[in-house]
């Protein structure tokens, strides 16, 4: 599965939709203003609330968090003791751990499990400069999930670099 994604589409209170490799809107991305921490909810074609992202309060480090159903889905938080300054782990509830690494400003990343990859986020499919792909490699993967952890890492990179909104 493949999703273009427009850039800086990630601000607080802006809606956005997220197509498929057709131009059929799959995902609407809605940012919630007037909150004391960024949050997000993402909802199919039909507006029913897949996930919520949220900004962990009183963290140590910055870490999003995403739920589905009000319950913990995922946590994301760049690595510790990484070399790479773009490194993230995402814990999910269960205990299962995603690796995110990449040029995540650059919008070039990918998401692996355990040495598989899960989803290659890119620019290099598209010409218009303020656009990206999510392309999903697994077929039984959760597309939801790997969007959600796609926005949290862009939404992490960017605050950890100054450009929070």
């Amino acid at each position: 599965m493949k999703l273009l994604v427009r850039d800086r589409l990630f601000g607080i209170g802006d809606d956005y939709w997220i197509e498929d490799d057709r131009g059929r809107k799959v995902f609407l991305v809605d940012g919630k203003a007037m909150r004391l921490r960024d949050t997000f909810e993402l909802k199919d074609a039909q507006g029913r609330v897949l996930v919520d992202i949220h900004a962990k309060m009183f963290a140590l480090r910055d870490t999003m968090v995403i739920e589905r159903e009000g319950q913990p889905l995922a946590t994301i938080r760049r690595k510790r003791l990484s070399l790479l300054r773009n490194h993230y782990r995402v814990t999910l509830a269960e205990g299962t751990e995603l690796d995110v690494s990449g040029k995540i400003l650059d919008r070039e990343f990918a998401i692996e499990y355990d040495g598989e990859l899960l989803a290659d986020i890119s620019r290099r499919w598209f010409s218009v400069r303020e656009t990206y792909g999510l392309h999903i490699v697994r077929e039984d993967a959760d597309p939801a999930l790997l969007l959600a952890v796609a926005v949290c890492v862009i939404r992490l990179a960017e605050k950890e670099r100054g450009e929070d909104d």
